[in-house]
Formats: C-alpha cells, sequence, structure tokens
C-alpha cells in the first residue's frame, strides 16, 4: 500500500458493513501511473466540454473526479472508453501512447466502465451475463462451468458474494453491481470507472462496495469513481480531481481536503453545505394525508399497497427507499397524474382523489416530478413561458386579455438569475437547456408561488452545488412559512439534513415513519432492504 494510502477498513462511509473473506495476491507494480491522459479537447455543438484537460490514475488508487453538472468528468470518462472520440490530446498506457476508437478497444487495454444504469438481461443468470460477449461464448459449445468456476474464485477474492446460478431478475440492486463489477474483472480489466456507483444502494450496499473496492485497491487495480457525494469521496479516495466548466481546476491529496475545500473548488466561490432546522418551530394542521391508497404501475401491477401517512404545515416529511419501489405512482398519485384504486387522498382537509391535476395545483399543490423532460415543462416553449406556465392566466401575468410580457421578462430574468439557470436567453427554447437547468427552473416555478403542499421527487437530482444549496434553503424557509413538503429522494444524506421525520418505502409499502433525531442511516439502510431491525 503506497504511502498515505489507509487501510480501507477504517474509511467505511456509515460505519456499518461487516466484509468477510480474503482476497488474493496480484503482482502489480503499486502507485505505478497505469493511464494518462495529456491535453483533452473534446467539443460539441456551442459546448467546449473538455478544454486542455491533464487526468492520470496510478495503480493501487482510487481517484475521484469530482465537477457539477457540464464540468466535463463524464465526457472525459467517455472517451477514456472510448465511446467519445478526442479532437485534441494523447491517452497512456504504461507510459505507451494508446488509441481507443470504442469500449471493446478499452477492454482490450484493461479499462473497465461501471455504468449508473446496469447492462444487464434479467432472463439470465449471473454467470451467463459474464459469459455474454466473451469469444467462447461464439463456439458451439460454450463452457459454463468454467465461468461459474471463475466467478466464484473472484467472488472469494473481493467480497463479491453472489450466487452464479441465481437469475438476474432475482438479485436486488446491489447483488446487479456486482455483476457488472464482475463482468468486468472476469474480462481482465485492471482498471475500473465507477459513475455514481452509489446512486441506487442502501447505506449496507454502499460500505459493502466500499469494502470491495477497498480488497481491489489494495491488489494494484486503478479505480476511478465519478461521484457528487462530497462525504463518500473523501471517505474512500485517495486523491481528487476537480472539473469546472470543462477545464482542469486542481488535483489534490484526499487526506487535504475538506468538504468546504472541495465545493469551493467545484463552484468557485464559498458554499454553505450544512442546514439546521428550526427545531423550536410548531408544526400546524395535517395539510396532506393519504389513507391506505394502492395504485398500479404503467404495466398494470400493484405499485402502492396500502400507503397511509400525513403531512403537516411547517414540516418536511421524508421518503426513503431504493429507486422502483414505489416512489414514482406516490407522487403521481398525489399530484393526480395517476388514478388509484383504493383509498383516499386529502389535502387541507378537503377530499381531493377525483380532482384534477389543474384544481389541485390552483388549490396550493406544487408538484416537482422526477420525469422533468416528460411532465415538468413543454420542450418547444421559451423559457419563460415555461416558467409562468401554470400562472400564466392569472392577474399577476395578465389583464385579463393580454399577457403582461414586461413583467414576465422582469420575472423570469428573477428566476434564472435566483436558480442559477443558466441559459442565453429568456426567449431560449426549453429543449435547448441541459437537464440540470430545466430540473432548476421547474423548482423556481414550483417554489415562486409559495404554495400550501410541496410534492418534491427528487428535487436535487443532477442539480450543481451552488443550486442545491438554493434549494435547500428555499425547501427550509418555507417551511418555517408552514409550507407542508413530501420530500422523495433516493439521497439519505439529503433526508437527513433536511427532514423532521422520515416514512421508507419498500414494495409499494410504508415500513415505518421515524422521527429525523430518533432514527440512523443503519436503521433507515434496514428498512429501505426490507428488514425491520428489531425483527432481525
Amino acid at each position: 500500500m503506497g504511502t498515505g494510502q489507509r487501510r480501507f477498513e477504517d474509511r467505511i462511509v456509515y460505519g456499518i458493513a461487516s466484509p468477510t473473506g480474503g482476497h488474493r495476491a496480484v503482482n502489480f507494480r503499486l502507485n505505478a501511473p497505469y493511464v494518462q491522459m495529456y491535453g483533452i479537447v473534446k467539443r460539441f455543438p456551442g459546448v467546449l466540454a473538455c478544454d486542455h484537460v491533464d487526468f492520470d490514475v496510478r495503480r493501487g488508487e482510487l481517484h475521484a473526479l469530482l465537477g457539477e453538472n457540464g464540468a466535463g468528468k463524464s465526457t472525459l470518462m467517455r472517451i477514456l472508453y472510448g465511446l467519445y472520440q478526442p479532437e485534441e490530446g494523447r491517452i497512456l498506457r504504461d507510459g505507451a501512447e494508446v488509441t481507443i476508437h470504442s469500449p471493446t478497444d478499452a477492454i482490450r487495454q484493461g479499462i473497465g466502465m461501471i455504468h449508473q444504469h446496469f447492462m444487464l438481461v434479467d432472463t439470465l443468470t449471473v454467470t451467463e451475463n459474464v459469459a455474454l460477449g466473451l469469444k467462447s461464448s461464439r463456439e458451439p459449445l460454450l463452457d459454463l462451468g468454467r465461468v461459474e468456476a471463475g466467478i466464484r474464485e473472484l467472488s472469494e477474492a473481493y467480497g463479491l458474494q453472489i450466487d452464479p446460478r441465481a437469475p438476474v431478475w432475482t438479485l436486488s440492486v446491489g447483488e446487479r453491481q456486482r455483476v457488472e463489477i464482475m463482468k468486468a474483472l472476469y474480462r481482465g480489466a485492471a482498471m475500473l470507472i465507477l459513475d455514481e456507483p452509489t446512486a441506487v444502494l442502501t447505506p449496507q450496499e454502499v460500505d459493502e462496495l466500499f469494502v470491495t473496492l477497498g480488497y481491489m485497491k489494495e491488489n494494484g487495480y486503478s479505480l476511478v469513481l465519478i461521484s457528487h457525494k462530497l462525504q463518500e469521496v473523501l471517505a474512500i479516495s485517495d486523491r481528487i480531481t476537480v472539473l469546472r466548466e470543462g477545464r482542469l481546476v486542481g488535483t489534490v491529496p484526499t487526506e487535504e481536503m475538506t468538504r468546504q475545500e472541495l465545493a469551493r473548488m467545484m463552484v468557485g466561490r464559498d458554499v454553505m453545505l450544512e442546514r439546521t432546522r428550526d427545531d423550536e418551530l410548531d408544526v400546524g394542521d395535517v395539510k396532506l394525508r393519504l389513507e391506505d391508497v394502492r395504485a398500479h404501475d404503467v404495466t398494470g401491477q400493484p405499485a402502492l399497497r396500502g400507503i397511509s401517512l400525513s403531512v403537516q404545515s411547517g414540516e418536511i416529511l421524508g421518503v426513503a427507499g431504493i429507486s422502483g419501489n414505489g416512489q414514482r405512482e406516490l407522487a403521481e398519485v398525489i399530484a393526480g397524474l395517476r388514478p388509484i384504486s383504493g383509498g383516499s387522498v386529502e389535502m387541507d382537509g378537503l377530499p381531493i382523489t377525483d380532482w384534477t391535476t389543474a384544481r389541485r395545483t390552483e388549490s396550493g399543490l406544487a408538484y416537482i416530478p422526477e420525469e422533468r423532460m416528460h411532465d415538468g415543462i413543454v420542450r418547444d416553449f421559451a423559457v419563460s413561458e415555461n416558467l409562468v406556465l401554470q400562472e400564466h392566466t392569472s392577474e399577476k401575468f395578465s389583464n385579463g386579455i393580454f399577457l403582461a410580457f414586461d413583467y414576465i421578462a422582469r420575472y423570469s430574468r428573477q428566476m434564472i438569475q435566483d436558480f442559477y439557470i443558466k441559459t442565453p436567453d429568456i426567449r431560449t427554447m426549453t429543449r435547448n437547456l441541459s437537464g440540470g437547468n430545466i430540473q432548476r427552473l421547474i423548482l423556481a416555478r414550483e417554489l415562486s408561488r409559495r404554495p400550501k403542499v410541496l410534492v418534491a421527487a427528487q428535487p436535487t437530482r443532477g442539480i450543481d452545488i451552488g443550486a442545491i444549496e438554493y434549494i435547500y434553503q428555499q425547501l427550509l424557509e418555507q417551511r418555517d412559512t408552514g409550507m407542508a413538503t413530501l420530500l422523495i429522494s433516493e439521497d439519505l444524506d439529503e433526508l437527513l439534513a433536511l427532514c423532521d421525520r422520515i416514512a421508507v418505502i419498500f414494495e409499494g409499502q410504508i415500513m415505518d415513519i421515524l422521527d429525523r433525531d430518533e432514527t440512523t442511516a443503519e436503521e433507515l439502510g434496514l428498512l429501505m432492504a426490507g428488514v425491520h431491525p428489531e425483527k432481525q
């Protein structure tokens, strides 16, 4: 282990993993550069995504890559993996210049990539998924027994506990991620690029993943972690490279950095990362109530199985859960976008189960949808039009006959400034904005109406640190003025920082609703996996 590298078990983020199993020795020359990238340039129409960027990763190192949306970090790694071609620059592996035209070339160079969205065939077993694409799979007879034996060896070496014969559809999200890592290792990868690998994991699964990465690091593998979670980056990495607007800000040893310093490098200014709730605030009347709500997903399968919860004025109720456990359906039921098959929904004491979406909005319901492009905007409207989309006929923006275009323009410019929306002009078509900026536009529109009830589904997903700071401030300020907020998020740190109570959803059911000050990440993680701690 190189100088300054601490044994990984000492840096577990949540402190709840208990890894077992040994690891084999691999004859790597630790700390020698494995991959070096020099002067990388990549342009897209109207955007310089990478502006002469340098980057390197060493043997036996976990190198974190940080940056805001559009900073160029994903583009840089996609170039390394062969998904994009650079217009300028050089790539070296073990000191020799290489050309990588495709992912196949990258794999031949020992470079693997674990994407945020897994690429597995649900109906096949773990062994069959690992075997897909191997040269031997083109032969008349495929030796699956040999592949299975290799999987078991890798599983034992790196703590990737998985049943090689299990169908993928039976696996948890964390287990599916292990299969993706297994695929890369089985193909001989000496370097792994991990794109937001913890985004859909429970705290327990995060720690298990990090222990696996620790074993790999100790055996000389090169690891690159693309992440926005500063706490995790500081816990797991050895060095950190920060990009901003396509340029290299710097590469620094992790042990010399703090969250505040990293945020400053990413944004270019000081950012307030910690928010405190006003614990003296008294909650008011119930503003949103669901009683035994049942609903189906798009395939007709049960998605909500008797959901009951309430949110009071001046309260933020969080909903924690792994993606796909009914969160989307819950938000859509409240917003009036999905019918219910049983139960009732009330807002401010009134039954709204049969109300239209428009009537709910007019009565004080704000909704930040998970699917922004589909449910949150009109793609072919201008930025200013989308900012006033739900209120354009109100007295605020119209005299009853004509729109107040001058006022709409001033209002739109103020919203653009307040919510850090990057757009050339208020007349720019919304479809031309980045995903993160479209998300900020929706947040601006919904929060500016000062609603009675806010349903926010993943409100900071894809949002830069500077905008997250503002959103947190707005959520807490409006909470203090009496707004009732249902905050659906897969980010436990976010929920623990903002919420007064946290409900955990699993397979369409509420496992428990806990006071923020009386729960822990460990307890929430177990509930997210469908386990009641007291029943263990």
